[in-house]
């Protein structure tokens, strides 16, 4: 069980695994108001810094679960860096149809809704998690503006425009799943920049380390494609957030 292995590859130097910036993921601890105590739950959990992080800064507990051997194995010792491996655990496998036995005061899933099969899927599979009370986080992107083609979407590496909604689309759609939006933190072109630019040194690296790997010619046609693709798609047409929810 593992997620393909471009992704391993591509973010294997990232500790966020999306468009955050370390300053966002903290600026949404805050927001949330996290108590000391307070469970969290984390369905796709990546290399563990949202856990690792508001276990250090706000004293939360949490538990993380991720398909990603390597960024598991990642979680493992960024809990053990930030002092907090008796407070945060993560395990590797498939977060898909999980739910903690023991109710939490947040779940999450911060970009990965295909877990639950979408947006709305992903909420109803965390709110079996949750106790009274708490507060669902979700992960998604959406269109800054949309698209004038579906060329253009998939330039953004979209099936479809259809696959995303415009901001207050998306804030709509959440009211009609039956939950309140309580809090959002969104990532901006900065944050894009740190997430997708990363990537491109991390493959020039592999590359440099591996050229006769059987893999070698596909991070190369990625590497020659992602700088322009970005700058001319993702980063112009494309947002992220996570918006916390709670049930009505």
């Amino acid at each position: 069980m593992d997620i393909p292995r471009i992704f391993n590859i591509t973010e294997s130097a990232h500790r966020i695994h999306n468009p955050f910036t370390p300053e966002k993921l903290a600026a949404l601890g805050v927001a949330l108001r996290l108590e000391p105590g307070t469970r969290v739950l984390d369905l796709g959990s990546g290399s563990g810094e949202m856990l690792c992080t508001w276990a250090r800064d706000h004293g939360i507990t949490g538990f993380g679960i991720d398909m990603s051997q390597l960024f598991t194995e990642q979680a493992k010792r960024r809990a053990e860096e930030l002092g907090v491996a008796d407070r945060v655990t993560f395990i590797h496998g498939d977060a898909s149809g999980f739910a903690s036995d023991e109710k939490v005061g947040v779940a999450a899933c911060v970009g990965a809704t295909w877990i639950g099969g979408g947006v709305a899927g992903t909420i109803e599979l965390l709110a079996r998690s949750l106790r009274t009370g708490g507060i669902i986080l979700i992960g998604e992107p959406y269109w800054r503006q949309l698209p004038p083609t579906e060329d253009v979407a998939r330039g953004c590496l979209a099936n479809a425009i259809s696959d995303f909604l415009l901001l207050p689309e998306l804030l709509a759609s959440f009211g009609r799943l039956g939950y309140d939006v309580v809090e959002m933190v969104l990532t901006d072109q900065d944050g894009w920049d740190r997430y997708e630019a990363a990537q491109w040194l991390t493959m020039r690296r592999w590359l440099e380390a591996n050229p006769n790997d059987e893999f070698a010619r596909d991070v190369r046609a990625t590497l020659t494609s992602a700088p322009e693709r970005y700058a001319a798609y993702t980063r112009e047409y494309l947002g992220w957030g996570v918006f916390a929810l709670m049930p009505r």
